[in-house]
């Protein structure tokens, strides 16, 4: 019988193998036959500790959303510097910028939500609206709008198409990220 240990381990193993499968292959394109083989477990580990292939899926955003929630990245009175960090999670996990792109295109109308990353949106919305209402942040635009205008300048380098790598002038990561949070600033003014 496996030790707890051997359970985590086993469990962060599938998790890793799952990430790298889901961000090349996306939710219908992954195979659990080869998230096991790339984990050293079995395709019934997967569906003991996950469910299913989709349940694999929302342990793995879903861990990105708890990572993001634990680091205390989301400021809503300097939504800007906000911006800044969500920019700098997906320069140093480029896996993020597939998952998310796999996520919307896979899942787009679909009534399941990653109920953690559904319970950090509304959290973001409130703050955002509270700042809104102490004068902090402009209320130009609704709350919930804000933070969705807020994700798609922070994520954006990362979903050009390639093509548009040859207009961007060799912008060095830093720069990039100093042309997102003034981008967020001037929009929260």
């Amino acid at each position: 019988m496996p030790t707890p240990r051997d359970a985590d381990a086993t469990r962060a193993r599938l998790l890793q193998a799952a990430t790298a499968e889901f961000a090349a292959h996306g939710i219908a394109g992954a195979r659990v036959d080869r998230i096991a083989e790339a984990a050293r477990a079995n395709k019934a580990q997967i569906y003991h500790y996950f469910g299913s292939k989709d349940g694999l899926f929302d342990a793995v955003f879903g861990a990105y959303a708890a990572r993001a929630a634990e680091s205390e990245y989301f400021d809503a009175h300097d939504l800007a510097e906000t911006a800044g960090r969500v920019y700098d999670d997906f320069e140093r996990h480029p896996e993020l910028t597939r998952l998310t792109s796999w996520y919307r295109l896979e899942r787009a109308g679909s009534p399941e939500a990653i109920a953690e990353i559904a319970a950090a949106n509304e959290a973001k919305v409130a703050a955002i609206a509270a700042a809104q209402r102490e004068g902090v942040v402009s209320d130009r635009f609704p709350a919930e709008v804000l933070l969705g205008l807020i994700l798609v300048v922070a994520t954006s380098w990362g979903s050009l198409p390639p093509e548009f790598a040859g207009l961007e002038t060799g912008y060095t990561s830093e720069e990039r990220r100093r042309f997102v949070v003034d981008a967020v600033a001037r929009l929260v003014a």
